[in-house]
């Protein structure tokens, strides 16, 4: 085991951790537009992309981070018809500064439209 490496375990009866933290930097798991039971909330690629964002945030300030510290980000939409949507939603969670970021058209889990997974730099531990 590495001690560099810590690893926050999902509460979720999945198979993967919900954040890890490697050296200086922190990598969170994809997060959705969840409500407690695992299920999508309803809502457009917007009122998603903003749920999304806030569960980001949670989780990095539960690690002592933030979205400031977020130095990439990947984003998968259901429908790429939906980018300047997201965009607008997107942009207005990063008040410090855009993280770097690449975003692709995929399938996504119980018809989310959005998911947002990301890589902060937290310095080391």
């Amino acid at each position: 085991m590495n001690p560099s490496i810590e690893r926050f375990p999902t509460p979720l009866p999945v198979p993967f951790s919900k954040a890890v933290r490697a050296g200086g930097f922190l990598f969170l798991s994809g997060q959705l537009a969840m409500d407690a039971n695992a299920n999508i909330i309803d809502g457009d690629v917007s009122v998603q992309t903003r749920v999304v964002l806030e569960r980001i945030k949670a989780l990095l300030e539960e690690l002592g981070s933030g979205m400031r510290d977020v130095v990439r980000a990947t984003i998968w939409l259901a429908d790429l018809n939906d980018f300047a949507d997201f965009n607008a939603e997107y942009a207005q969670h990063f008040p410090e500064g855009l993280p770097t970021r690449s975003c692709v058209q995929a399938p996504l889990y119980k018809g989310a439209a959005v998911e947002i997974e990301v890589q902060a730099y937290v310095g080391e531990a």
